[in-house]
């Protein structure tokens, strides 16, 4: 599930994120555009994201808003187990390696997944569907109890410049006042376009502060780019990460719970 949709957290306020029922009828054009030679989920995005998420197998991993579960399909494939992948649409793949696991829900739900009861996961993803939580602290919560004790999440959201920019030359205004805009805005999908979705802002500040209240923290951020021969083999795509930067990418843990357990790699004064 891409992130067309968002929330306001934070600094905007605690609301949740759009509905999820646009995407149900998006999923079908979302996955002919991800599957095209230039697509930027495979260029750029899926690469970065297969990188942070290192070796799979034996890991148990659960894919939050998993699109038809293609993803979540080679990772089986390279050796993960007990995966499983849950999204809205339902839009699943017929054709399925054994072990993989695939739930039609609504992420905005997790916690009540009769799926999930009772399970844990080594890895949890939410690559671009975050954005549709309706409430995303509650949502983040939840992924953070169905962690074992050394796992981690996974997850991605489009860079919050990108939809700064793309109001600013929609309304005439400048960056600043739309970056810092808590007013929604509505847009027709390239995937789709006889859907319209409405978009809420958000910041980089609002991300961090929506982690810190599910209680996890960042061990990593990476905002993955073009390399060098897909730049000159596809200069328009290059085109568009130079304006529109691209996505960030957060390895998430949760906080250590004891009073004075200390971050890992953190200093401490004697």
């Amino acid at each position: 599930m891409p992130d067309n949709s968002r929330q306001t957290v934070g600094s905007h306020g605690s609301g949740g994120g759009d509905s999820s029922q646009g995407w149900a009828e998006l999923a079908p054009g979302y996955e002919q555009s991800r599957a095209r030679e230039d697509s930027l989920d495979r260029l750029v995005e899926w690469p970065a994201q297969r990188e942070l998420f290192g070796d799979v197998a034996g890991r148990s991993v659960l894919d939050v808003g998993c699109g038809n579960g293609g993803k979540l399909a080679e990772l089986v494939r390279e050796g993960a187990t007990g995966a499983v992948g849950i999204d809205i649409s339902g839009n699943f793949l017929a054709d399925r390696p054994p072990g993989l696991e695939l739930i039609q829900a609504d992420l905005s739900d997790l916690d009540s997944v009769p799926g999930l009861a009772g399970r844990q996961f080594d890895r949890i993803l939410f690559l671009q569907s975050f954005g549709y939580a309706r409430e995303p602290v509650r949502t983040l919560k939840a992924a953070r109890e169905l962690l074992t004790d050394d796992g981690f999440i996974l997850l991605t959201r489009t860079q919050p410049i990108r939809y700064a920019l793309e109001r600013t030359e929609q309304n005439g205004t400048m960056l600043g006042e739309e970056y810092f805009s808590t007013a929604g805005y509505t847009y027709r999908s390239g995937w789709n376009d006889e859907v319209a979705l409405t978009k809420r802002p958000y910041t980089i500040s609002d991300l961090l502060n929506v982690f810190s209240a599910a209680g996890l923290w960042i061990e990593t951020a990476a905002e993955p780019q073009l390399s060098e021969d897909d730049r000159r083999r596809y200069p328009h795509k290059q085109a568009w990460m130079d304006k529109y930067l691209g996505i960030l990418i957060f390895k998430l843990r949760p906080l250590p719970t004891g009073p004075q357990t200390p971050l890992p790699g953190a200093r401490h004064s004697s």
